[in-house]
C-alpha cells in the first residue's frame, strides 16, 4: 500500500494544495493575492478545467469540478499525472461549500490513479505522491472509509497482477491468510486431501491437470455486534491462471491474460478485508475455490461426467468452463452456513465481456431485493451493473443426455446460461456477477489504471456498508 488517505485540519505555507472549485465560485474567498486570481480567472475562462499557481514552497492546483462523481474521480486521474510530474510527495484537498459532495470522489480518484505494481522491475520508476489529506470538518470518515476501500482494491490488484510463476493455489492461499490476520479476519483454508473429503468434485476435476494442489478458503468476518445473525456470503472465482484446458485457448489476446482469472476472488478477498477495517458490524463470510486449469496426460476432458459436492453429476463438454464448475461447488458448499443471501464475483464468460465490454458488470440473479440495492452501489462507484434475463428457459440448454447437467450453454445467451448453471446449485437468494470485461484492461483506463483493476471491491463495500446503515435505522 504506497498511498495513505486522511484527514487534516490545520494548513501550513509549505503544504501543496487542490482547491476544488465550481466557475461560479469566487476566487477571493481562497485566501489567493490578485494578480494569482486574475491569472486563474484568465485561464478558467479559456475552458481549461484546472489551473496551477506556483508560490514559493508549494503549488496550488485549481480544479473546475461538477457535481458529478465520476467526473470528479475523471478529472483527479488527470491531475494525478501533474502532481507527479512536479513530484509532489502529499496533498491537501479542500473543497467550497459546492464541491462537497464530489471531494470523496475525487480523492478516491486520485488514490485509485496512484496505484503501481511494481514488484518485478529492477528499476522502480515510483510516483512520488504517497499522502492525500481532506480537509473538511465532516471529512474523518470519509478518509477512514477511503483509506479502507483503496486497501481493499490495491490487494485485490496485486492479486490479479501477480503472474502464475509466484501465485499458484498454495501461495495464493498463504498470502491470504498472511494479510487476512493483518485485518482480524478469520482465515481456513482446506488442502486437496480435505477437498476430497468433501466431494467437491469440480474443483477437483478442474485441478486435475495442474502439478499444484487445489485450496478451498473461508474467510469470515463475524463482529460480536453484528446486525445480521445469518451470514452473507461472497464467492469468489479463484482460477489463478486458465490455459483452457485440453480445449485450449489462443493464446494472444487471451492465454496471455489469464493470470487474471482469479480476480473475482480477489474482488470478494479486497471487500471482505475492507469492511473488517472499518469494523462494519455485518457477519460476512467469503470463500475461495482455488486452482490452475492446465492440460496434461491426467486432465479431465470433454466427455468426462463429474460428481459434484452436493451429489449431482455434471457431464463436461468443454474444459474451458471451469470456472462454473468450482465456483458450483463453492455454491453448493455456502448452504452449511444458512445464508441471508449469497453473491459471487468472477471472470466467468466471454459473452459478458463482448455483450458490454469494460465499462461494467453483467449481473443476473433471482435476488431482487439485493439486485437493485447493488444496483444503486453501481452508480455510486461507477461499476456499472447491466442486468440480463435469468428466465428458466435457459436451463433447457443445460440438459444432458447422460448426466444431470452439462457444463455448457448452446451458441447463444453464454453468459446467462453459465449464470443458470451456478444457479442449480444454490438454494437462496442468489445473485451472479461476471466481471470478465472490467477485471483486468490491456491499455491504462483513467483512473482504473492498467492491469487488474480491482473491479467489484469498491461496488461491494458501498453495497455492505449502505445495508448496514439501513438496518441500523
Amino acid at each position: 500500500m504506497n498511498t495513505s488517505i486522511g484527514f487534516k485540519s490545520k494548513i501550513s505555507k509549505n503544504d501543496d494544495l487542490i482547491f476544488l472549485i465550481q466557475k461560479s465560485d469566487d476566487l477571493k474567498n481562497l485566501n489567493l493575492n490578485d494578480d494569482d486570481i486574475l491569472k486563474a480567472t484568465s485561464a478558467l475562462k479559456n475552458k481549461e478545467d484546472f489551473y496551477i499557481l506556483h508560490q514559493k514552497s508549494r503549488y496550488i492546483f485549481l480544479v473546475l469540478v461538477d457535481n458529478i462523481n465520476e467526473n470528479a474521480r475523471k478529472i483527479a486521474c488527470k491531475i494525478h499525472s501533474l502532481i507527479n510530474l512536479k513530484k509532489i510527495e502529499s496533498v491537501i484537498v479542500l473543497n467550497t461549500p459546492k464541491t462537497l459532495d464530489v471531494i470523496g470522489s475525487f480523492c478516491e480518484g486520485l488514490a485509485l490513479s496512484n496505484y503501481q505494481f511494481l514488484k518485478y522491475f529492477t528499476k522502480k520508476k515510483k510516483n512520488s505522491l504517497s499522502k492525500i489529506y481532506i480537509n473538511d470538518k465532516n471529512a474523518k470518515n470519509k478518509a477512514k472509509d477511503l483509506q479502507a476501500v483503496i486497501e481493499g482494491v490495491f490487494v485485490a490488484r496485486d492479486f490479479v497482477n501477480e503472474p502464475l510463476s509466484y501465485l499458484n493455489a498454495t501461495q495464493y492461499s498463504s498470502d491470504i491468510k498472511k494479510i487476512g490476520k493483518k485485518y482480524n479476519l478469520s482465515v481456513t483454508t482446506y488442502n486437496k486431501e480435505k477437498i476430497e473429503k468433501l466431494k467437491m468434485g469440480g474443483l477437483l476435476a478442474v485441478n486435475k491437470g495442474s502439478i499444484d494442489p487445489p485450496t478451498f478458503n473461508i474467510i469470515k468476518w463475524q463482529p460480536k455486534k453484528a446486525i445480521n445473525k445469518n451470514p452473507i456470503i461472497l464467492v469468489g472465482k479463484g482460477i489463478v491462471y486458465d490455459t483452457g484446458g485440453l480445449s485450449l485457448k489462443p493464446t494472444q489476446n487471451s492465454m496471455d491474460l489469464m493470470k487474471s482469472d482469479m480476480a473475482g476472488s480477489a474482488a470478494v478477498f479486497g471487500a471482505i478485508l475492507s469492511i473488517a477495517k472499518i469494523e462494519l458490524n455485518l457477519n460476512v463470510i467469503a470463500l475461495i475455490p482455488a486452482t490452475d486449469n492446465r492440460p496434461s496426460q491426467n486432465a479431465y476432458a470433454p466427455g468426462d461426467v463429474i460428481k459434484m459436492h452436493n451429489s449431482s453429476t455434471v457431464e463436461v463438454l468443454n474444459t474451458d468452463a471451469e470456472g462454473r464448475l468450482i465456483l458450483a461447488d463453492a455454491l453448493s458448499f455456502a448452504k452449511k452456513f444458512n445464508p441471508e443471501f449469497v453473491i459471487d464475483v468472477a471472470t466467468l464468460t466471454g459473452s459478458a465481456a463482448r455483450a458490454i465490454g469494460k465499462q461494467g458488470i453483467v449481473a443476473m440473479g433471482n435476488d431482487f431485493k439485493t439486485m437493485e440495492k447493488l444496483k444503486k452501489s453501481g452508480q455510486n462507484v461507477y461499476e456499472r451493473l447491466a442486468e440480463l434475463p435469468f428466465w428458466d428457459e435457459y436451463k433447457d440448454d443445460l440438459k444432458s443426455n447422460i448426466a444431470d447437467l452439462k457444463n455448457l450453454g448452446g451458441p447463444e445467451a453464454g453468459a446467462i446460461t453459465a449464470g443458470k448453471f451456478l444457479e442449480s446449485f444454490t438454494s437462496y437468494p442468489y445473485t451472479h456477477l461476471d466481471i470478465a470485461g472490467a477485471a483486468f484492461m490491456t491499455q491504462k483506463f483513467n483512473y482504473r489504471g492498467i492491469g487488474g483493476t480491482g473491479v467489484g471491491v469498491r461496488l461491494l463495500f458501498d453495497f455492505l456498508k449502505t445495508l448496514c446503515n439501513e438496518r441500523k435505522k
